[in-house]
Formats: C-alpha cells, sequence, structure tokens
C-alpha cells in the first residue's frame, strides 16, 4: 500500500525543506523527495554556501597577501593550499546539509530518496515505490543556463558547480557573463592568482541592478584586476593544446576575434528546472520559459499541486524560496501566508558588496514616478576608513511627494547586512525621514545608511 501524507515536496533547497519544516510545524504529515545524497538542494550543495565559504577564504588570503601590512601586521611570503582550501569548504557544506537532515528528523519529515515523479493529482512516485498525499509541492529549483557552441565538461568549460571544484588556479579564466555567479566566482579566483576575463553580451554588468551602482562596481571590480569586454558574445569554444579557445564577435555585429583561456566559466543565467517531473503528462502548464505557472497562492492549474523559488516566476533567490515555502505552508494550514515581492533583496558576496532592495531609478523613470535621491560615500564614514574599506556608496530613493522610501542600492562593505535595515524600513512603509531619525550607534557602517537618508532632504551632516 502507498505510503499517505498530507503533504509532499518535491525538491529540498531553501524552498523545499523550509516549506516541508514549516508544514510538519503546523501539523501536516510531510514527505520530502530529493535525489541527491544530501539535503540542501544546489545552495547548501553546489551554489550559495560553497562559493561563500571560498569567497570568505580566497578574501582572507588577498588580505594576507596584500593588505595586513598596512595594518602593522607583517605575515612574509604568503602560500596557498588550495586542497586545504576546498578541504574546509566541503567541511562547511556538509555541516550546512547535515543541518537540514538534523531539522527533518526533529521535526519528523520524511526523506524520500530518489527520483521523483508526478504520476497524477495527489501521487508521486520514487524510484518506482508510489506515495501519497494530499497536496504536492513542485521546488526543484534551477541549473545553469546552457550556450549553443559552449559544451561543458567540468573541467575546463565550467558552469558554477565546476568553478568550485578546481584543483588548481587557472592562469587566465573568461567568465562568459557579467552578472551574480560569474562576478562572485571570478573574484574568488582572481584573488587567488588568475587573471580574470569577463565577456558580457550587454553594454553593462550587472543587469537589473542601479545603473549607477553597475558602473562604480565595475570601476572597483577593474582595480581588483579584473578586464571587462562588454557588448560582446560567445559563438564558440574549441579546446586545444593551449586551452579553451573561444570565438568572441561584437553583440551587433563586427569582426571576430579569438580568445584563449585556461578555464571558462559559462555563467549566463538559470532556467527552471522540471526535467522528468511528468508535468506534460498530467496537464500541469508552463510558461514560454519552462517555469511552472502559479495564481497568487502558488497554486498550478492542476488541484493539489503548487510550486514554489526557482520554478516560478520572480527573482531566483534562495531567501525568496524560503519566504514563499512557509507562505504555502500556511496557506495549506488555512492561514493567511504571505510574500512581499517588492522588498526581497538582492545581495553580490564580492568584496566590495552590491546589495539592493526595492524600485530602481531606471524602474521610477520608465513609471514616471518622481523620486528624490540621497547618497553617502563610504569615504566619509569614520569606521570605513578605520577598516580601509572605503569604497562604494549608498543611494536613497524616497517618493517626491510623500518621502516614502522606494528603494536603496549599496556598493560598500558589508552591503548585504546593511540593506537589512532598509528593508525593514520599507516593509512597514516607512519614510526616508524615519531611517533619518533613528540614532545609529557610532562608529558604523550603518551611518552610512542613515546620512544618506539624510542626503534625499540635502541634510548630510558629514559631508
Amino acid at each position: 500500500m502507498a505510503d499517505q501524507f498530507d503533504l509532499i515536496v518535491i525538491g529540498s533547497g531553501p524552498g523545499g525543506y523550509v516549506c516541508a519544516i514549516r508544514a510538519a510545524q503546523l501539523g501536516m504529515k510531510v514527505a520530502c523527495v530529493e535525489k541527491r545524497a544530501t539535503l540542501g538542494g544546489t545552495c547548501l550543495n553546489v551554489g550559495c554556501i560553497p562559493s561563500k565559504a571560498l569567497l570568505q577564504s580566497s578574501e582572507s588570503f588577498d588580505d594576507a597577501a596584500h593588505h595586513m601590512a598596512d595594518h602593522g601586521i607583517l605575515i612574509g611570503e604568503v602560500k596557498l593550499d588550495l586542497a586545504r582550501m576546498q578541504a574546509r569548504k566541503a567541511d562547511v557544506v556538509g555541516a550546512n546539509t547535515k543541518g537540514v537532515e538534523f531539522l527533518f528528523k526533529t521535526n519528523q519529515v520524511t526523506w524520500l530518496k530518489g527520483t521523483g515523479v508526478i504520476t497524477a493529482p495527489g501521487k508521486v512516485s520514487v524510484d518506482g515505490t508510489e506515495n501519497e498525499a494530499k497536496n504536492i509541492v513542485i521546488a526543484t529549483g534551477s541549473e545553469s543556463m546552457p550556450l549553443p557552441g559552449v559544451d561543458v565538461d567540468e573541467k575546463t568549460i565550467v558552469t558554477s558547480t565546476g568553478a568550485l571544484e578546481l584543483d588548481k588556479v587557472p592562469e587566465h579564466l573568461v567568465v562568459i557573463g557579467g552578472g551574480v555567479i560569474g562576478l562572485e566566482l571570478g573574484s574568488v579566483w582572481g584573488r587567488l592568482g588568475s587573471k580574470i576575463t569577463v565577456i558580457e553580451f550587454l553594454d553593462r554588468i550587472i543587469p537589473g541592478n542601479d545603473g549607477e551602482i553597475a558602473k562604480n562596481f565595475q570601476r572597483v571590480l577593474e582595480k581588483q584586476g579584473f578586464t571587462f569586454k562588454l557588448g560582446h558574445k560567445v559563438t564558440g569554444a574549441t579546446k586545444t593544446d593551449a586551452g579553451i579557445s573561444l570565438t568572441v564577435e561584437p553583440a551587433k555585429g563586427g569582426d571576430v576575434e579569438t580568445i584563449t583561456a585556461d578555464v571558462v566559466l559559462l555563467a549566463i543565467g538559470r532556467r527552471a528546472y522540471t526535467e522528468g517531473l511528468g508535468l506534460a503528462a498530467i496537464g500541469v502548464e508552463t510558461d514560454p520559459r519552462g517555469r511552472v505557472v502559479t495564481n497568487g497562492h502558488f497554486a498550478t492549474n492542476v488541484a493539489g499541486i503548487y510550486a514554489i523559488g526557482d520554478v516560478i516566476a520572480g527573482p531566483m533567490l534562495a531567501h525568496k524560496a524560503e519566504d514563499e515555502g512557509v507562505a504555502l505552508a500556511e496557506i495549506l494550514a488555512g492561514q493567511h501566508g504571505h510574500v512581499n515581492y517588492g522588498v526581497i533583496p538582492g545581495v553580490i558576496y564580492t568584496w566590495p558588496e552590491v546589495a539592493s532592495v526595492g524600485k530602481t531609478e531606471e524602474e521610477l523613470k520608465a513609471e514616471g514616478v518622481e523620486y528624490a535621491v540621497g547618497k553617502f560615500p563610504f569615504t566619509a564614514n569614520g569606521r570605513a576608513r578605520a577598516m580601509g574599506m572605503t569604497d562604494g556608496f549608498v543611494k536613497i530613493l524616497a517618493d517626491k511627494r510623500t518621502d516614502r522610501l522606494l528603494g536603496c542600492h549599496i556598493l560598500g562593505p558589508d552591503a548585504g547586512t546593511l540593506i537589512a535595515e532598509v528593508a525593514t524600513a520599507m516593509e512597514f512603509g516607512a519614510s526616508s525621514e524615519d531611517v533619518a531619525r533613528i540614532c545609529h550607534a557610532h562608529p558604523t557602517l550603518s551611518e552610512v545608511v542613515k546620512e544618506a537618508a539624510l542626503a534625499v532632504d540635502g541634510r548630510a551632516l558629514h559631508i
């Protein structure tokens, strides 16, 4: 007889495992399907967590090699033990994935190990064993977007997965794509000694982010040794004795050139992963981009089947998926789960970091919204000077008439933490005046947020 559950979640990434845990907390009998040997999905296994471990390690290496002397700390010759660095990363990943397994046990979530297929509404087959549930959640996440002519082998032509596992530092790493993943992993290997070339189809990096932030961010990365080839596309990749030979040409047409690299990182974006789920056979609707179509409550067009995270529309962010998982579990329990999509922060974990929440200037102009801008640089902040980390600024956008916060964009040290204050303020409908009136501790980086809020009204104090 098939096992009976109130809820079966397919996929144990941040959206899936959080949804499963919250549903169990609300009294449901829950199972989660995962085909990997460990829980946590792409994020914990080959995404967010291992990349942040390597980012932290490479920052420490760069500090020791180039910046500690500024603080009067003389280390001598700094050597890289990449194998140990990779082993530490593996330890971090293991601790996180085991943590999710522990949470499943404490919350009595059943892990169904294997590949799940939805055979009918209310039925999920896992490696041939049928299971039944009142409701099913698709939380299968996303995969790296392919590029015609560039065949990934995860050794010399890699996605983010392979870029996290390199056993030696490439002499020349070419990154195809000027987005978050490419710039983060480019930073890792650049700090460890690689020459980094970024080829981007558009005429700017980090599309979707505030344009002014993007321009300044590019300048900072160029100071760190990045070379950018914007407005160009890669049309082919050939393996030669000298490495990988890339055929590159201007996006709008022009002379073709060849660029040779030891390793090529393909990072042009991600796409929803629904392969093998059986969605077409049971009539679950998908959009032209392969994403599962849902309504405002995460329901698909087939009764009892829901979807969350990267597999549906919206930003492909782990925390967005988590919030959707919690909201859906609460909806299924008869509560009023909700996600405010206007206040989901995004962070790029380079150094300095880039963080944003709400609208960009470009979006406000396109929507015809009148707004005021307040900016304040980290160069004028005492704590940033003491840290020796003065690149960047905070930029706050507020409604010109009501002063309500519309967006915030930060390039600077610990931007990913600083953005939380503005996200909280926006969640409660605050104005720039509200943030400006809050007493911020001194000396802290958060004072830059306060000063930017003051600057909206032309009242910045320290510039």
